[in-house]
């Protein structure tokens, strides 16, 4: 007999208490249909599979409605109002759970914290899940104030933004995290190359590459063997240097320096050098600066012996050493050419606070380096938090960068990766590569995974099943580039300028000054200006700026990071500035990208006026820095937004800074009607609501206000009857009474005087 199962539609929870627990809410008639009792497990199917705990609702809320968070949401590949399928789950008692994350994360926290903030939570393989406790309803024994406190004093206060991703499980399928379940980081995860293990990695044990099937299975593919030997990639394991698409260059330079120092070193001693080669190689994460050097590699007949600097960063002093001086060992024990690769460097050589170890690592590296037919080869994601000291001449005195793929080098790897898949005949990669702005390799390669998940969901029963185009788009609703967290990443859903009613001049504005530099450098380039560093959009509260904003990103298919302007400030000295510095680091690592700053006024008043010992003047100082400081930007815009614009400090607002200043004005009679027409786009009208001449009579109201009398009217219609089928004018006329404009006449007289002086 056949699980029961019933189809659902989905609501975002509204209740914080749900919100990244890994629970969903289910009415009680739902709960007794499917047979389950309160926090059993159901499997719930969407654009993807995932598993949850199961909580009842509302007894009086609607029992065809599932409620999901919004990271539940994304594991499901599904938005609010998608209809998704909801079964009893079989859960098993987890043996092992494998997770990746990010490198604050990997280096923080113990495998043990790991655990204890996972038990009692229902994980899936590729699913998010975050650090939060499920406290809703606590597994027998634990203490969720401890573990909060674990995880506060181990990250910080941003713990709870920090979301995992489940890479494996023993056994497979949905299981169950309890006290004997053990967690662990996966290996290599934090160098955020394009190499992701898919089997579960332990304490001591060795990833070695297995024999792929396609050139780039080495990104996905590998096995462990239970030892201690550091990682050696076997040479049937590398992709070639012909798939390394846009990394020609850098391969080529890496190729020479090994041709030199390996195979002719005479050469070099007869000009009075040594064949000493150190090089630091740097690029975003993800980027696959790993791959490169196992490639060259075998390019070149070299062996490569790599361990990552996060495994053993975490791990007792004397522990650490011991395991790099192995790995030091097992590359000089004969006399063939070999390469020490060490993953990530600044995680265990930072350049703030080195620890003791530090010292003892580089004179290990140092005295290695003096060996023939041997080099080492780091790799960072972050060039300037690495230790000075790496760069010594005796050390790493070589730099290598690899870039951020543009849109034809993303075309390229498409072509690659999906060299092998089965594709549907029409399959262009091309509208792909425009769509995925600041992707590197490894975001690729979930984009594949992502769209094979697809295709699988839509022919199960098919023979030959095959990705089609679809399946592509529609993974880029889900799958993100590592450069950006969920935390601050605006959703643009589906919005560009064109559903944007009226506002001619604002729309015509923003284009100008942020969609042409990022779309037609060249242009600018020809003609021998810079363009705009950034955008001030002002205006009343509720005038849509967000909106605006979310538009022209969806327009510009644009990475954008939202925050909030008091977001960024700590009482810790220099942390307000930190933050600062890696927002822009991150940006540039996702160009091309849009930074929005929202309550500029907040983050950036004017100097010498607060009472916060100085942070808000350092915060300023940073961004001025980053705006127009000696590393330009590239393909990144800032945009902030403020209805407070005479707050914000001037010396932000001058030319090669905030230099395009935007008024968004309160909505005239017309575009009132087509405010009012848009937010009742999906609510039936009945045939007396006439909304040109109901805007007419809405002086006053903001964009927010409109939408909330069309929101207000449909609630009145539903409280004279649940089984109301039309909004009528009535229904409007009584909404009016009840909300009312919330446009401040002397903040709206001040902003109009504002634009005055600017125009």
């Amino acid at each position: 007999m056949s699980a029961p199962q019933i189809t659902l539609t989905v609501r975002h929870t509204p209740s914080a208490l749900d919100s990244r627990r890994g629970v969903v809410r289910l009415h009680p008639e739902v709960l007794d249909a499917l047979g389950l009792m309160a926090w059993d497990a159901v499997r719930v199917t969407g654009a993807r599979v995932s598993s949850a705990l199961a909580a009842p609702s509302d007894a009086e809320g609607i029992p065809g409605v599932i409620l999901l968070d919004d990271v539940t949401m994304s594991n499901l590949g599904v938005t609010e109002g998608a209809e998704v399928v909801v079964a009893p789950a079989e859960v098993s008692a987890a043996k092992t759970v494998t997770v990746s994350g990010s490198r604050m994360a990997s280096v923080s926290l113990s495998p043990h914290t790991l655990r204890l903030a996972l038990i009692g939570k229902v994980l899936t393989v590729g699913d998010a899940v975050s650090l939060l406790p499920q406290d809703l309803a606590p597994a027998p024994g634990s203490d969720v104030s401890a573990v909060r406190g674990q995880l506060s004093r181990a990250i910080g206060m941003t713990w709870t933004n920090e979301l995992l991703t489940v890479t494996a499980t023993e056994p497979p399928g949905p299981v169950a995290v309890g006290p004997s379940t053990v967690v662990s980081w996966r290996d290599g995860a934090r160098t955020g190359e394009a190499a992701p293990a898919a089997v579960p990695a332990r304490a001591g044990t060795t990833l070695v590459r297995s024999t792929p099937s396609t050139p780039h299975e080495d990104f996905i593919d590998a096995e462990i063997v239970e030892d201690e030997r550091v990682d050696e990639v076997a040479e049937e394991s590398v992709p070639p240097l012909s798939d390394l698409a846009g990394s020609e260059s850098a391969a080529r330079k890496l190729a020479e320096w090994f041709d030199l120092a390996f195979h002719r070193p005479e050469l070099l001693a007869k000009l009075g050098t040594s064949a000493h080669l150190g090089v630091l190689l740097s690029g975003p994460e993800g980027v696959g600066k790993a791959t490169l050097v196992r490639a060259v590699a075998q390019a070149e007949k070299v062996r490569v012996v790599s361990i990552a600097a996060p495994n053993i960063a975490v791990l007792d002093p004397n522990v650490a050493a011991a395991r790099l001086r192995k790995a030091i060992e097992q590359a000089t024990h004969d006399e063939d050419p070999a390469v020490l690769l060490i993953t990530d460097i600044d995680a265990l050589l930072p350049a703030s606070q080195p620890p003791p170890l530090a010292t003892v690592v580089l004179d290990d590296l140092r005295n290695a380096l003096r060996s023939k037919g041997f080099a080492v080869i780091a790799t960072t994601g972050r060039a300037e938090s690495a230790d000075p000291r790496l760069r010594a001449a005796d050390l790493l005195d070589r730099e290598l960068g690899l870039p951020l793929p543009d849109s034809k080098t993303r075309t390229e790897l498409l072509r690659v990766l999906l060299r092998e898949a089965p594709l549907e005949s029409g399959v262009d990669v091309g509208p792909i590569a425009e769509r995925t702005p600041g992707f590197v390799a490894a975001d690729l390669i979930a984009l594949r995974r992502d769209a094979a998940l697809r295709a699988a969901l839509r022919q199960r029963d098919a023979d030959e099943p095959r990705i089609s185009q679809q399946d592509l788009l529609d993974a880029l609703t889900t799958v993100r580039p590592i450069s950006m967290s969920t935390s601050d990443n605006l959703a643009t859903g589906g919005l560009t300028l064109d559903d944007v009613g009226n506002m001619t001049d604002v729309k015509q504005s923003l284009t100008e000054a942020v969609l042409w530099p990022l779309r037609y450098p060249d242009s600018f380039a020809r003609l021998g200006v810079d363009p705009p560093r950034g955008v001030l959009l002002y205006g009343p509260p509720g005038g849509g700026k967000t909106f605006l904003v979310r538009a022209l990103a969806g327009t510009g298919a644009l990475n954008v990071f939202a925050v909030k302007g008091a977001e960024l400030m700590d009482k810790w000295v220099g942390e307000s500035e930190r933050a600062v510095r890696e927002l822009f680091r991150r940006a540039a690592e996702a160009a091309p990208s849009l930074i929005f700053l929202d309550e500029i006024d907040a983050l950036a008043p004017r100097r010498g006026q607060s009472s916060d010992s100085g942070v808000s003047d350092r915060v300023v100082a940073a961004l001025l820095t980053e705006l127009d400081g000696v590393e330009p930007m590239r393909e990144v815009v800032v945009l902030g937004a403020t209805n407070r614009p005479e707050l914000v400090d001037p010396a932000l607002l001058r030319p090669g800074r905030l230099e395009r200043r935007v008024y968004v004005p309160p909505p005239d009679a017309h575009a009132r009607e087509a405010i009012l027409a848009a937010s009742a786009k999906n609510t039936p009208l009945a045939s007396d609501v006439d909304l040109a001449a109901y805007a007419a009579t809405l002086d006053g109201y903001s964009a927010a206000d409109c939408a909330a009398l069309i929101r207000e009217a449909a609630l009145t219609a539903m409280r004279e009857s649940l089984e109301a089928k039309e909004v009528t004018a009535t229904h409007l006329t009584k909404a009016a009474e009840a909300v009312r404009p919330s446009l401040d006449p002397a903040q709206l007289a001040a902003l109009e005087a504002y634009a005055r002086n600017q125009a």
